[in-house]
């Protein structure tokens, strides 16, 4: 039987969600810091190992979030998908919360969604709603000087991994249905802020 996985970790939580002969669920597991030691288990809880060459495709969260975590589960569905030759497709995690937050989004003009770094600014990026859906005016960046620098609404950006996965199931199904290619080449994480620089 053909199935779908998406997967998110872009905050302490590993948000999963699978879709299975029509039926969907999610999951988050609270692996932090462990998330490098927990993550096949983790996914083979809801989807067993043997069952992967049935997956018909992959969504993923690309980030902002912590550098480690994002990247570990980016490059896990970037090898399954060439391993099993799926389509693979990813989003933005502040774009997932400018989704589930959407009834709000639609009264304001455009709402930045932002997340805090001590002692370094802000990562943020700008949303609206428009009539086909959430768009993203400004990709995230890193703001130095703070919230200050972002003029109209604002919100600090507050992930469910579960909530958050099934948004990625649900952008999958729409992007399967339309048959968009879904190389995994060009999946990659977002780094608004540099690994190795202060």
């Amino acid at each position: 039987m053909s199935c779908a996985l998406a997967l998110h970790s872009c905050s302490p939580a590993l948000g999963l969600a699978l879709l299975d002969g029509g039926q969907s669920r999610s999951i988050a597991h609270p692996l932090g810091r462990q998330l490098a030691n927990g993550l096949f288990e983790a996914v083979e809880e809801l989807l067993p190992a043997a069952r992967w060459p049935q997956l018909q495709w992959l969504a993923v969260a690309t980030g902002p979030g912590g550098f480690t975590g994002t990247r570990l589960t980016v490059v896990l569905a970037r090898t399954l998908a060439q391993q099993v030759g799926c389509p693979l497709w990813g989003w933005g995690s502040f774009e997932l919360i400018a989704r589930r937050r959407q009834q709000e989004l639609q009264g304001l003009e455009a709402c930045w969604i932002g997340q805090t770094l001590p002692r370094r600014g802000v990562v943020a990026g700008r949303y609206c709603w428009q009539s086909q859906g959430v768009v993203e005016l400004e990709a995230p960046r890193l703001y130095r000087q703070g919230w200050s620098e972002l003029p109209g609404p604002s919100w600090e950006a507050e992930m469910d991994a579960a909530a958050d996965a099934l948004q990625l199931l649900q952008l999958g199904q729409v992007a399967a249905a339309a048959k968009q290619p879904g190389p995994w080449q060009p999946v990659l994480p977002i780094y608004p802020t540099s690994p190795v620089q202060s």
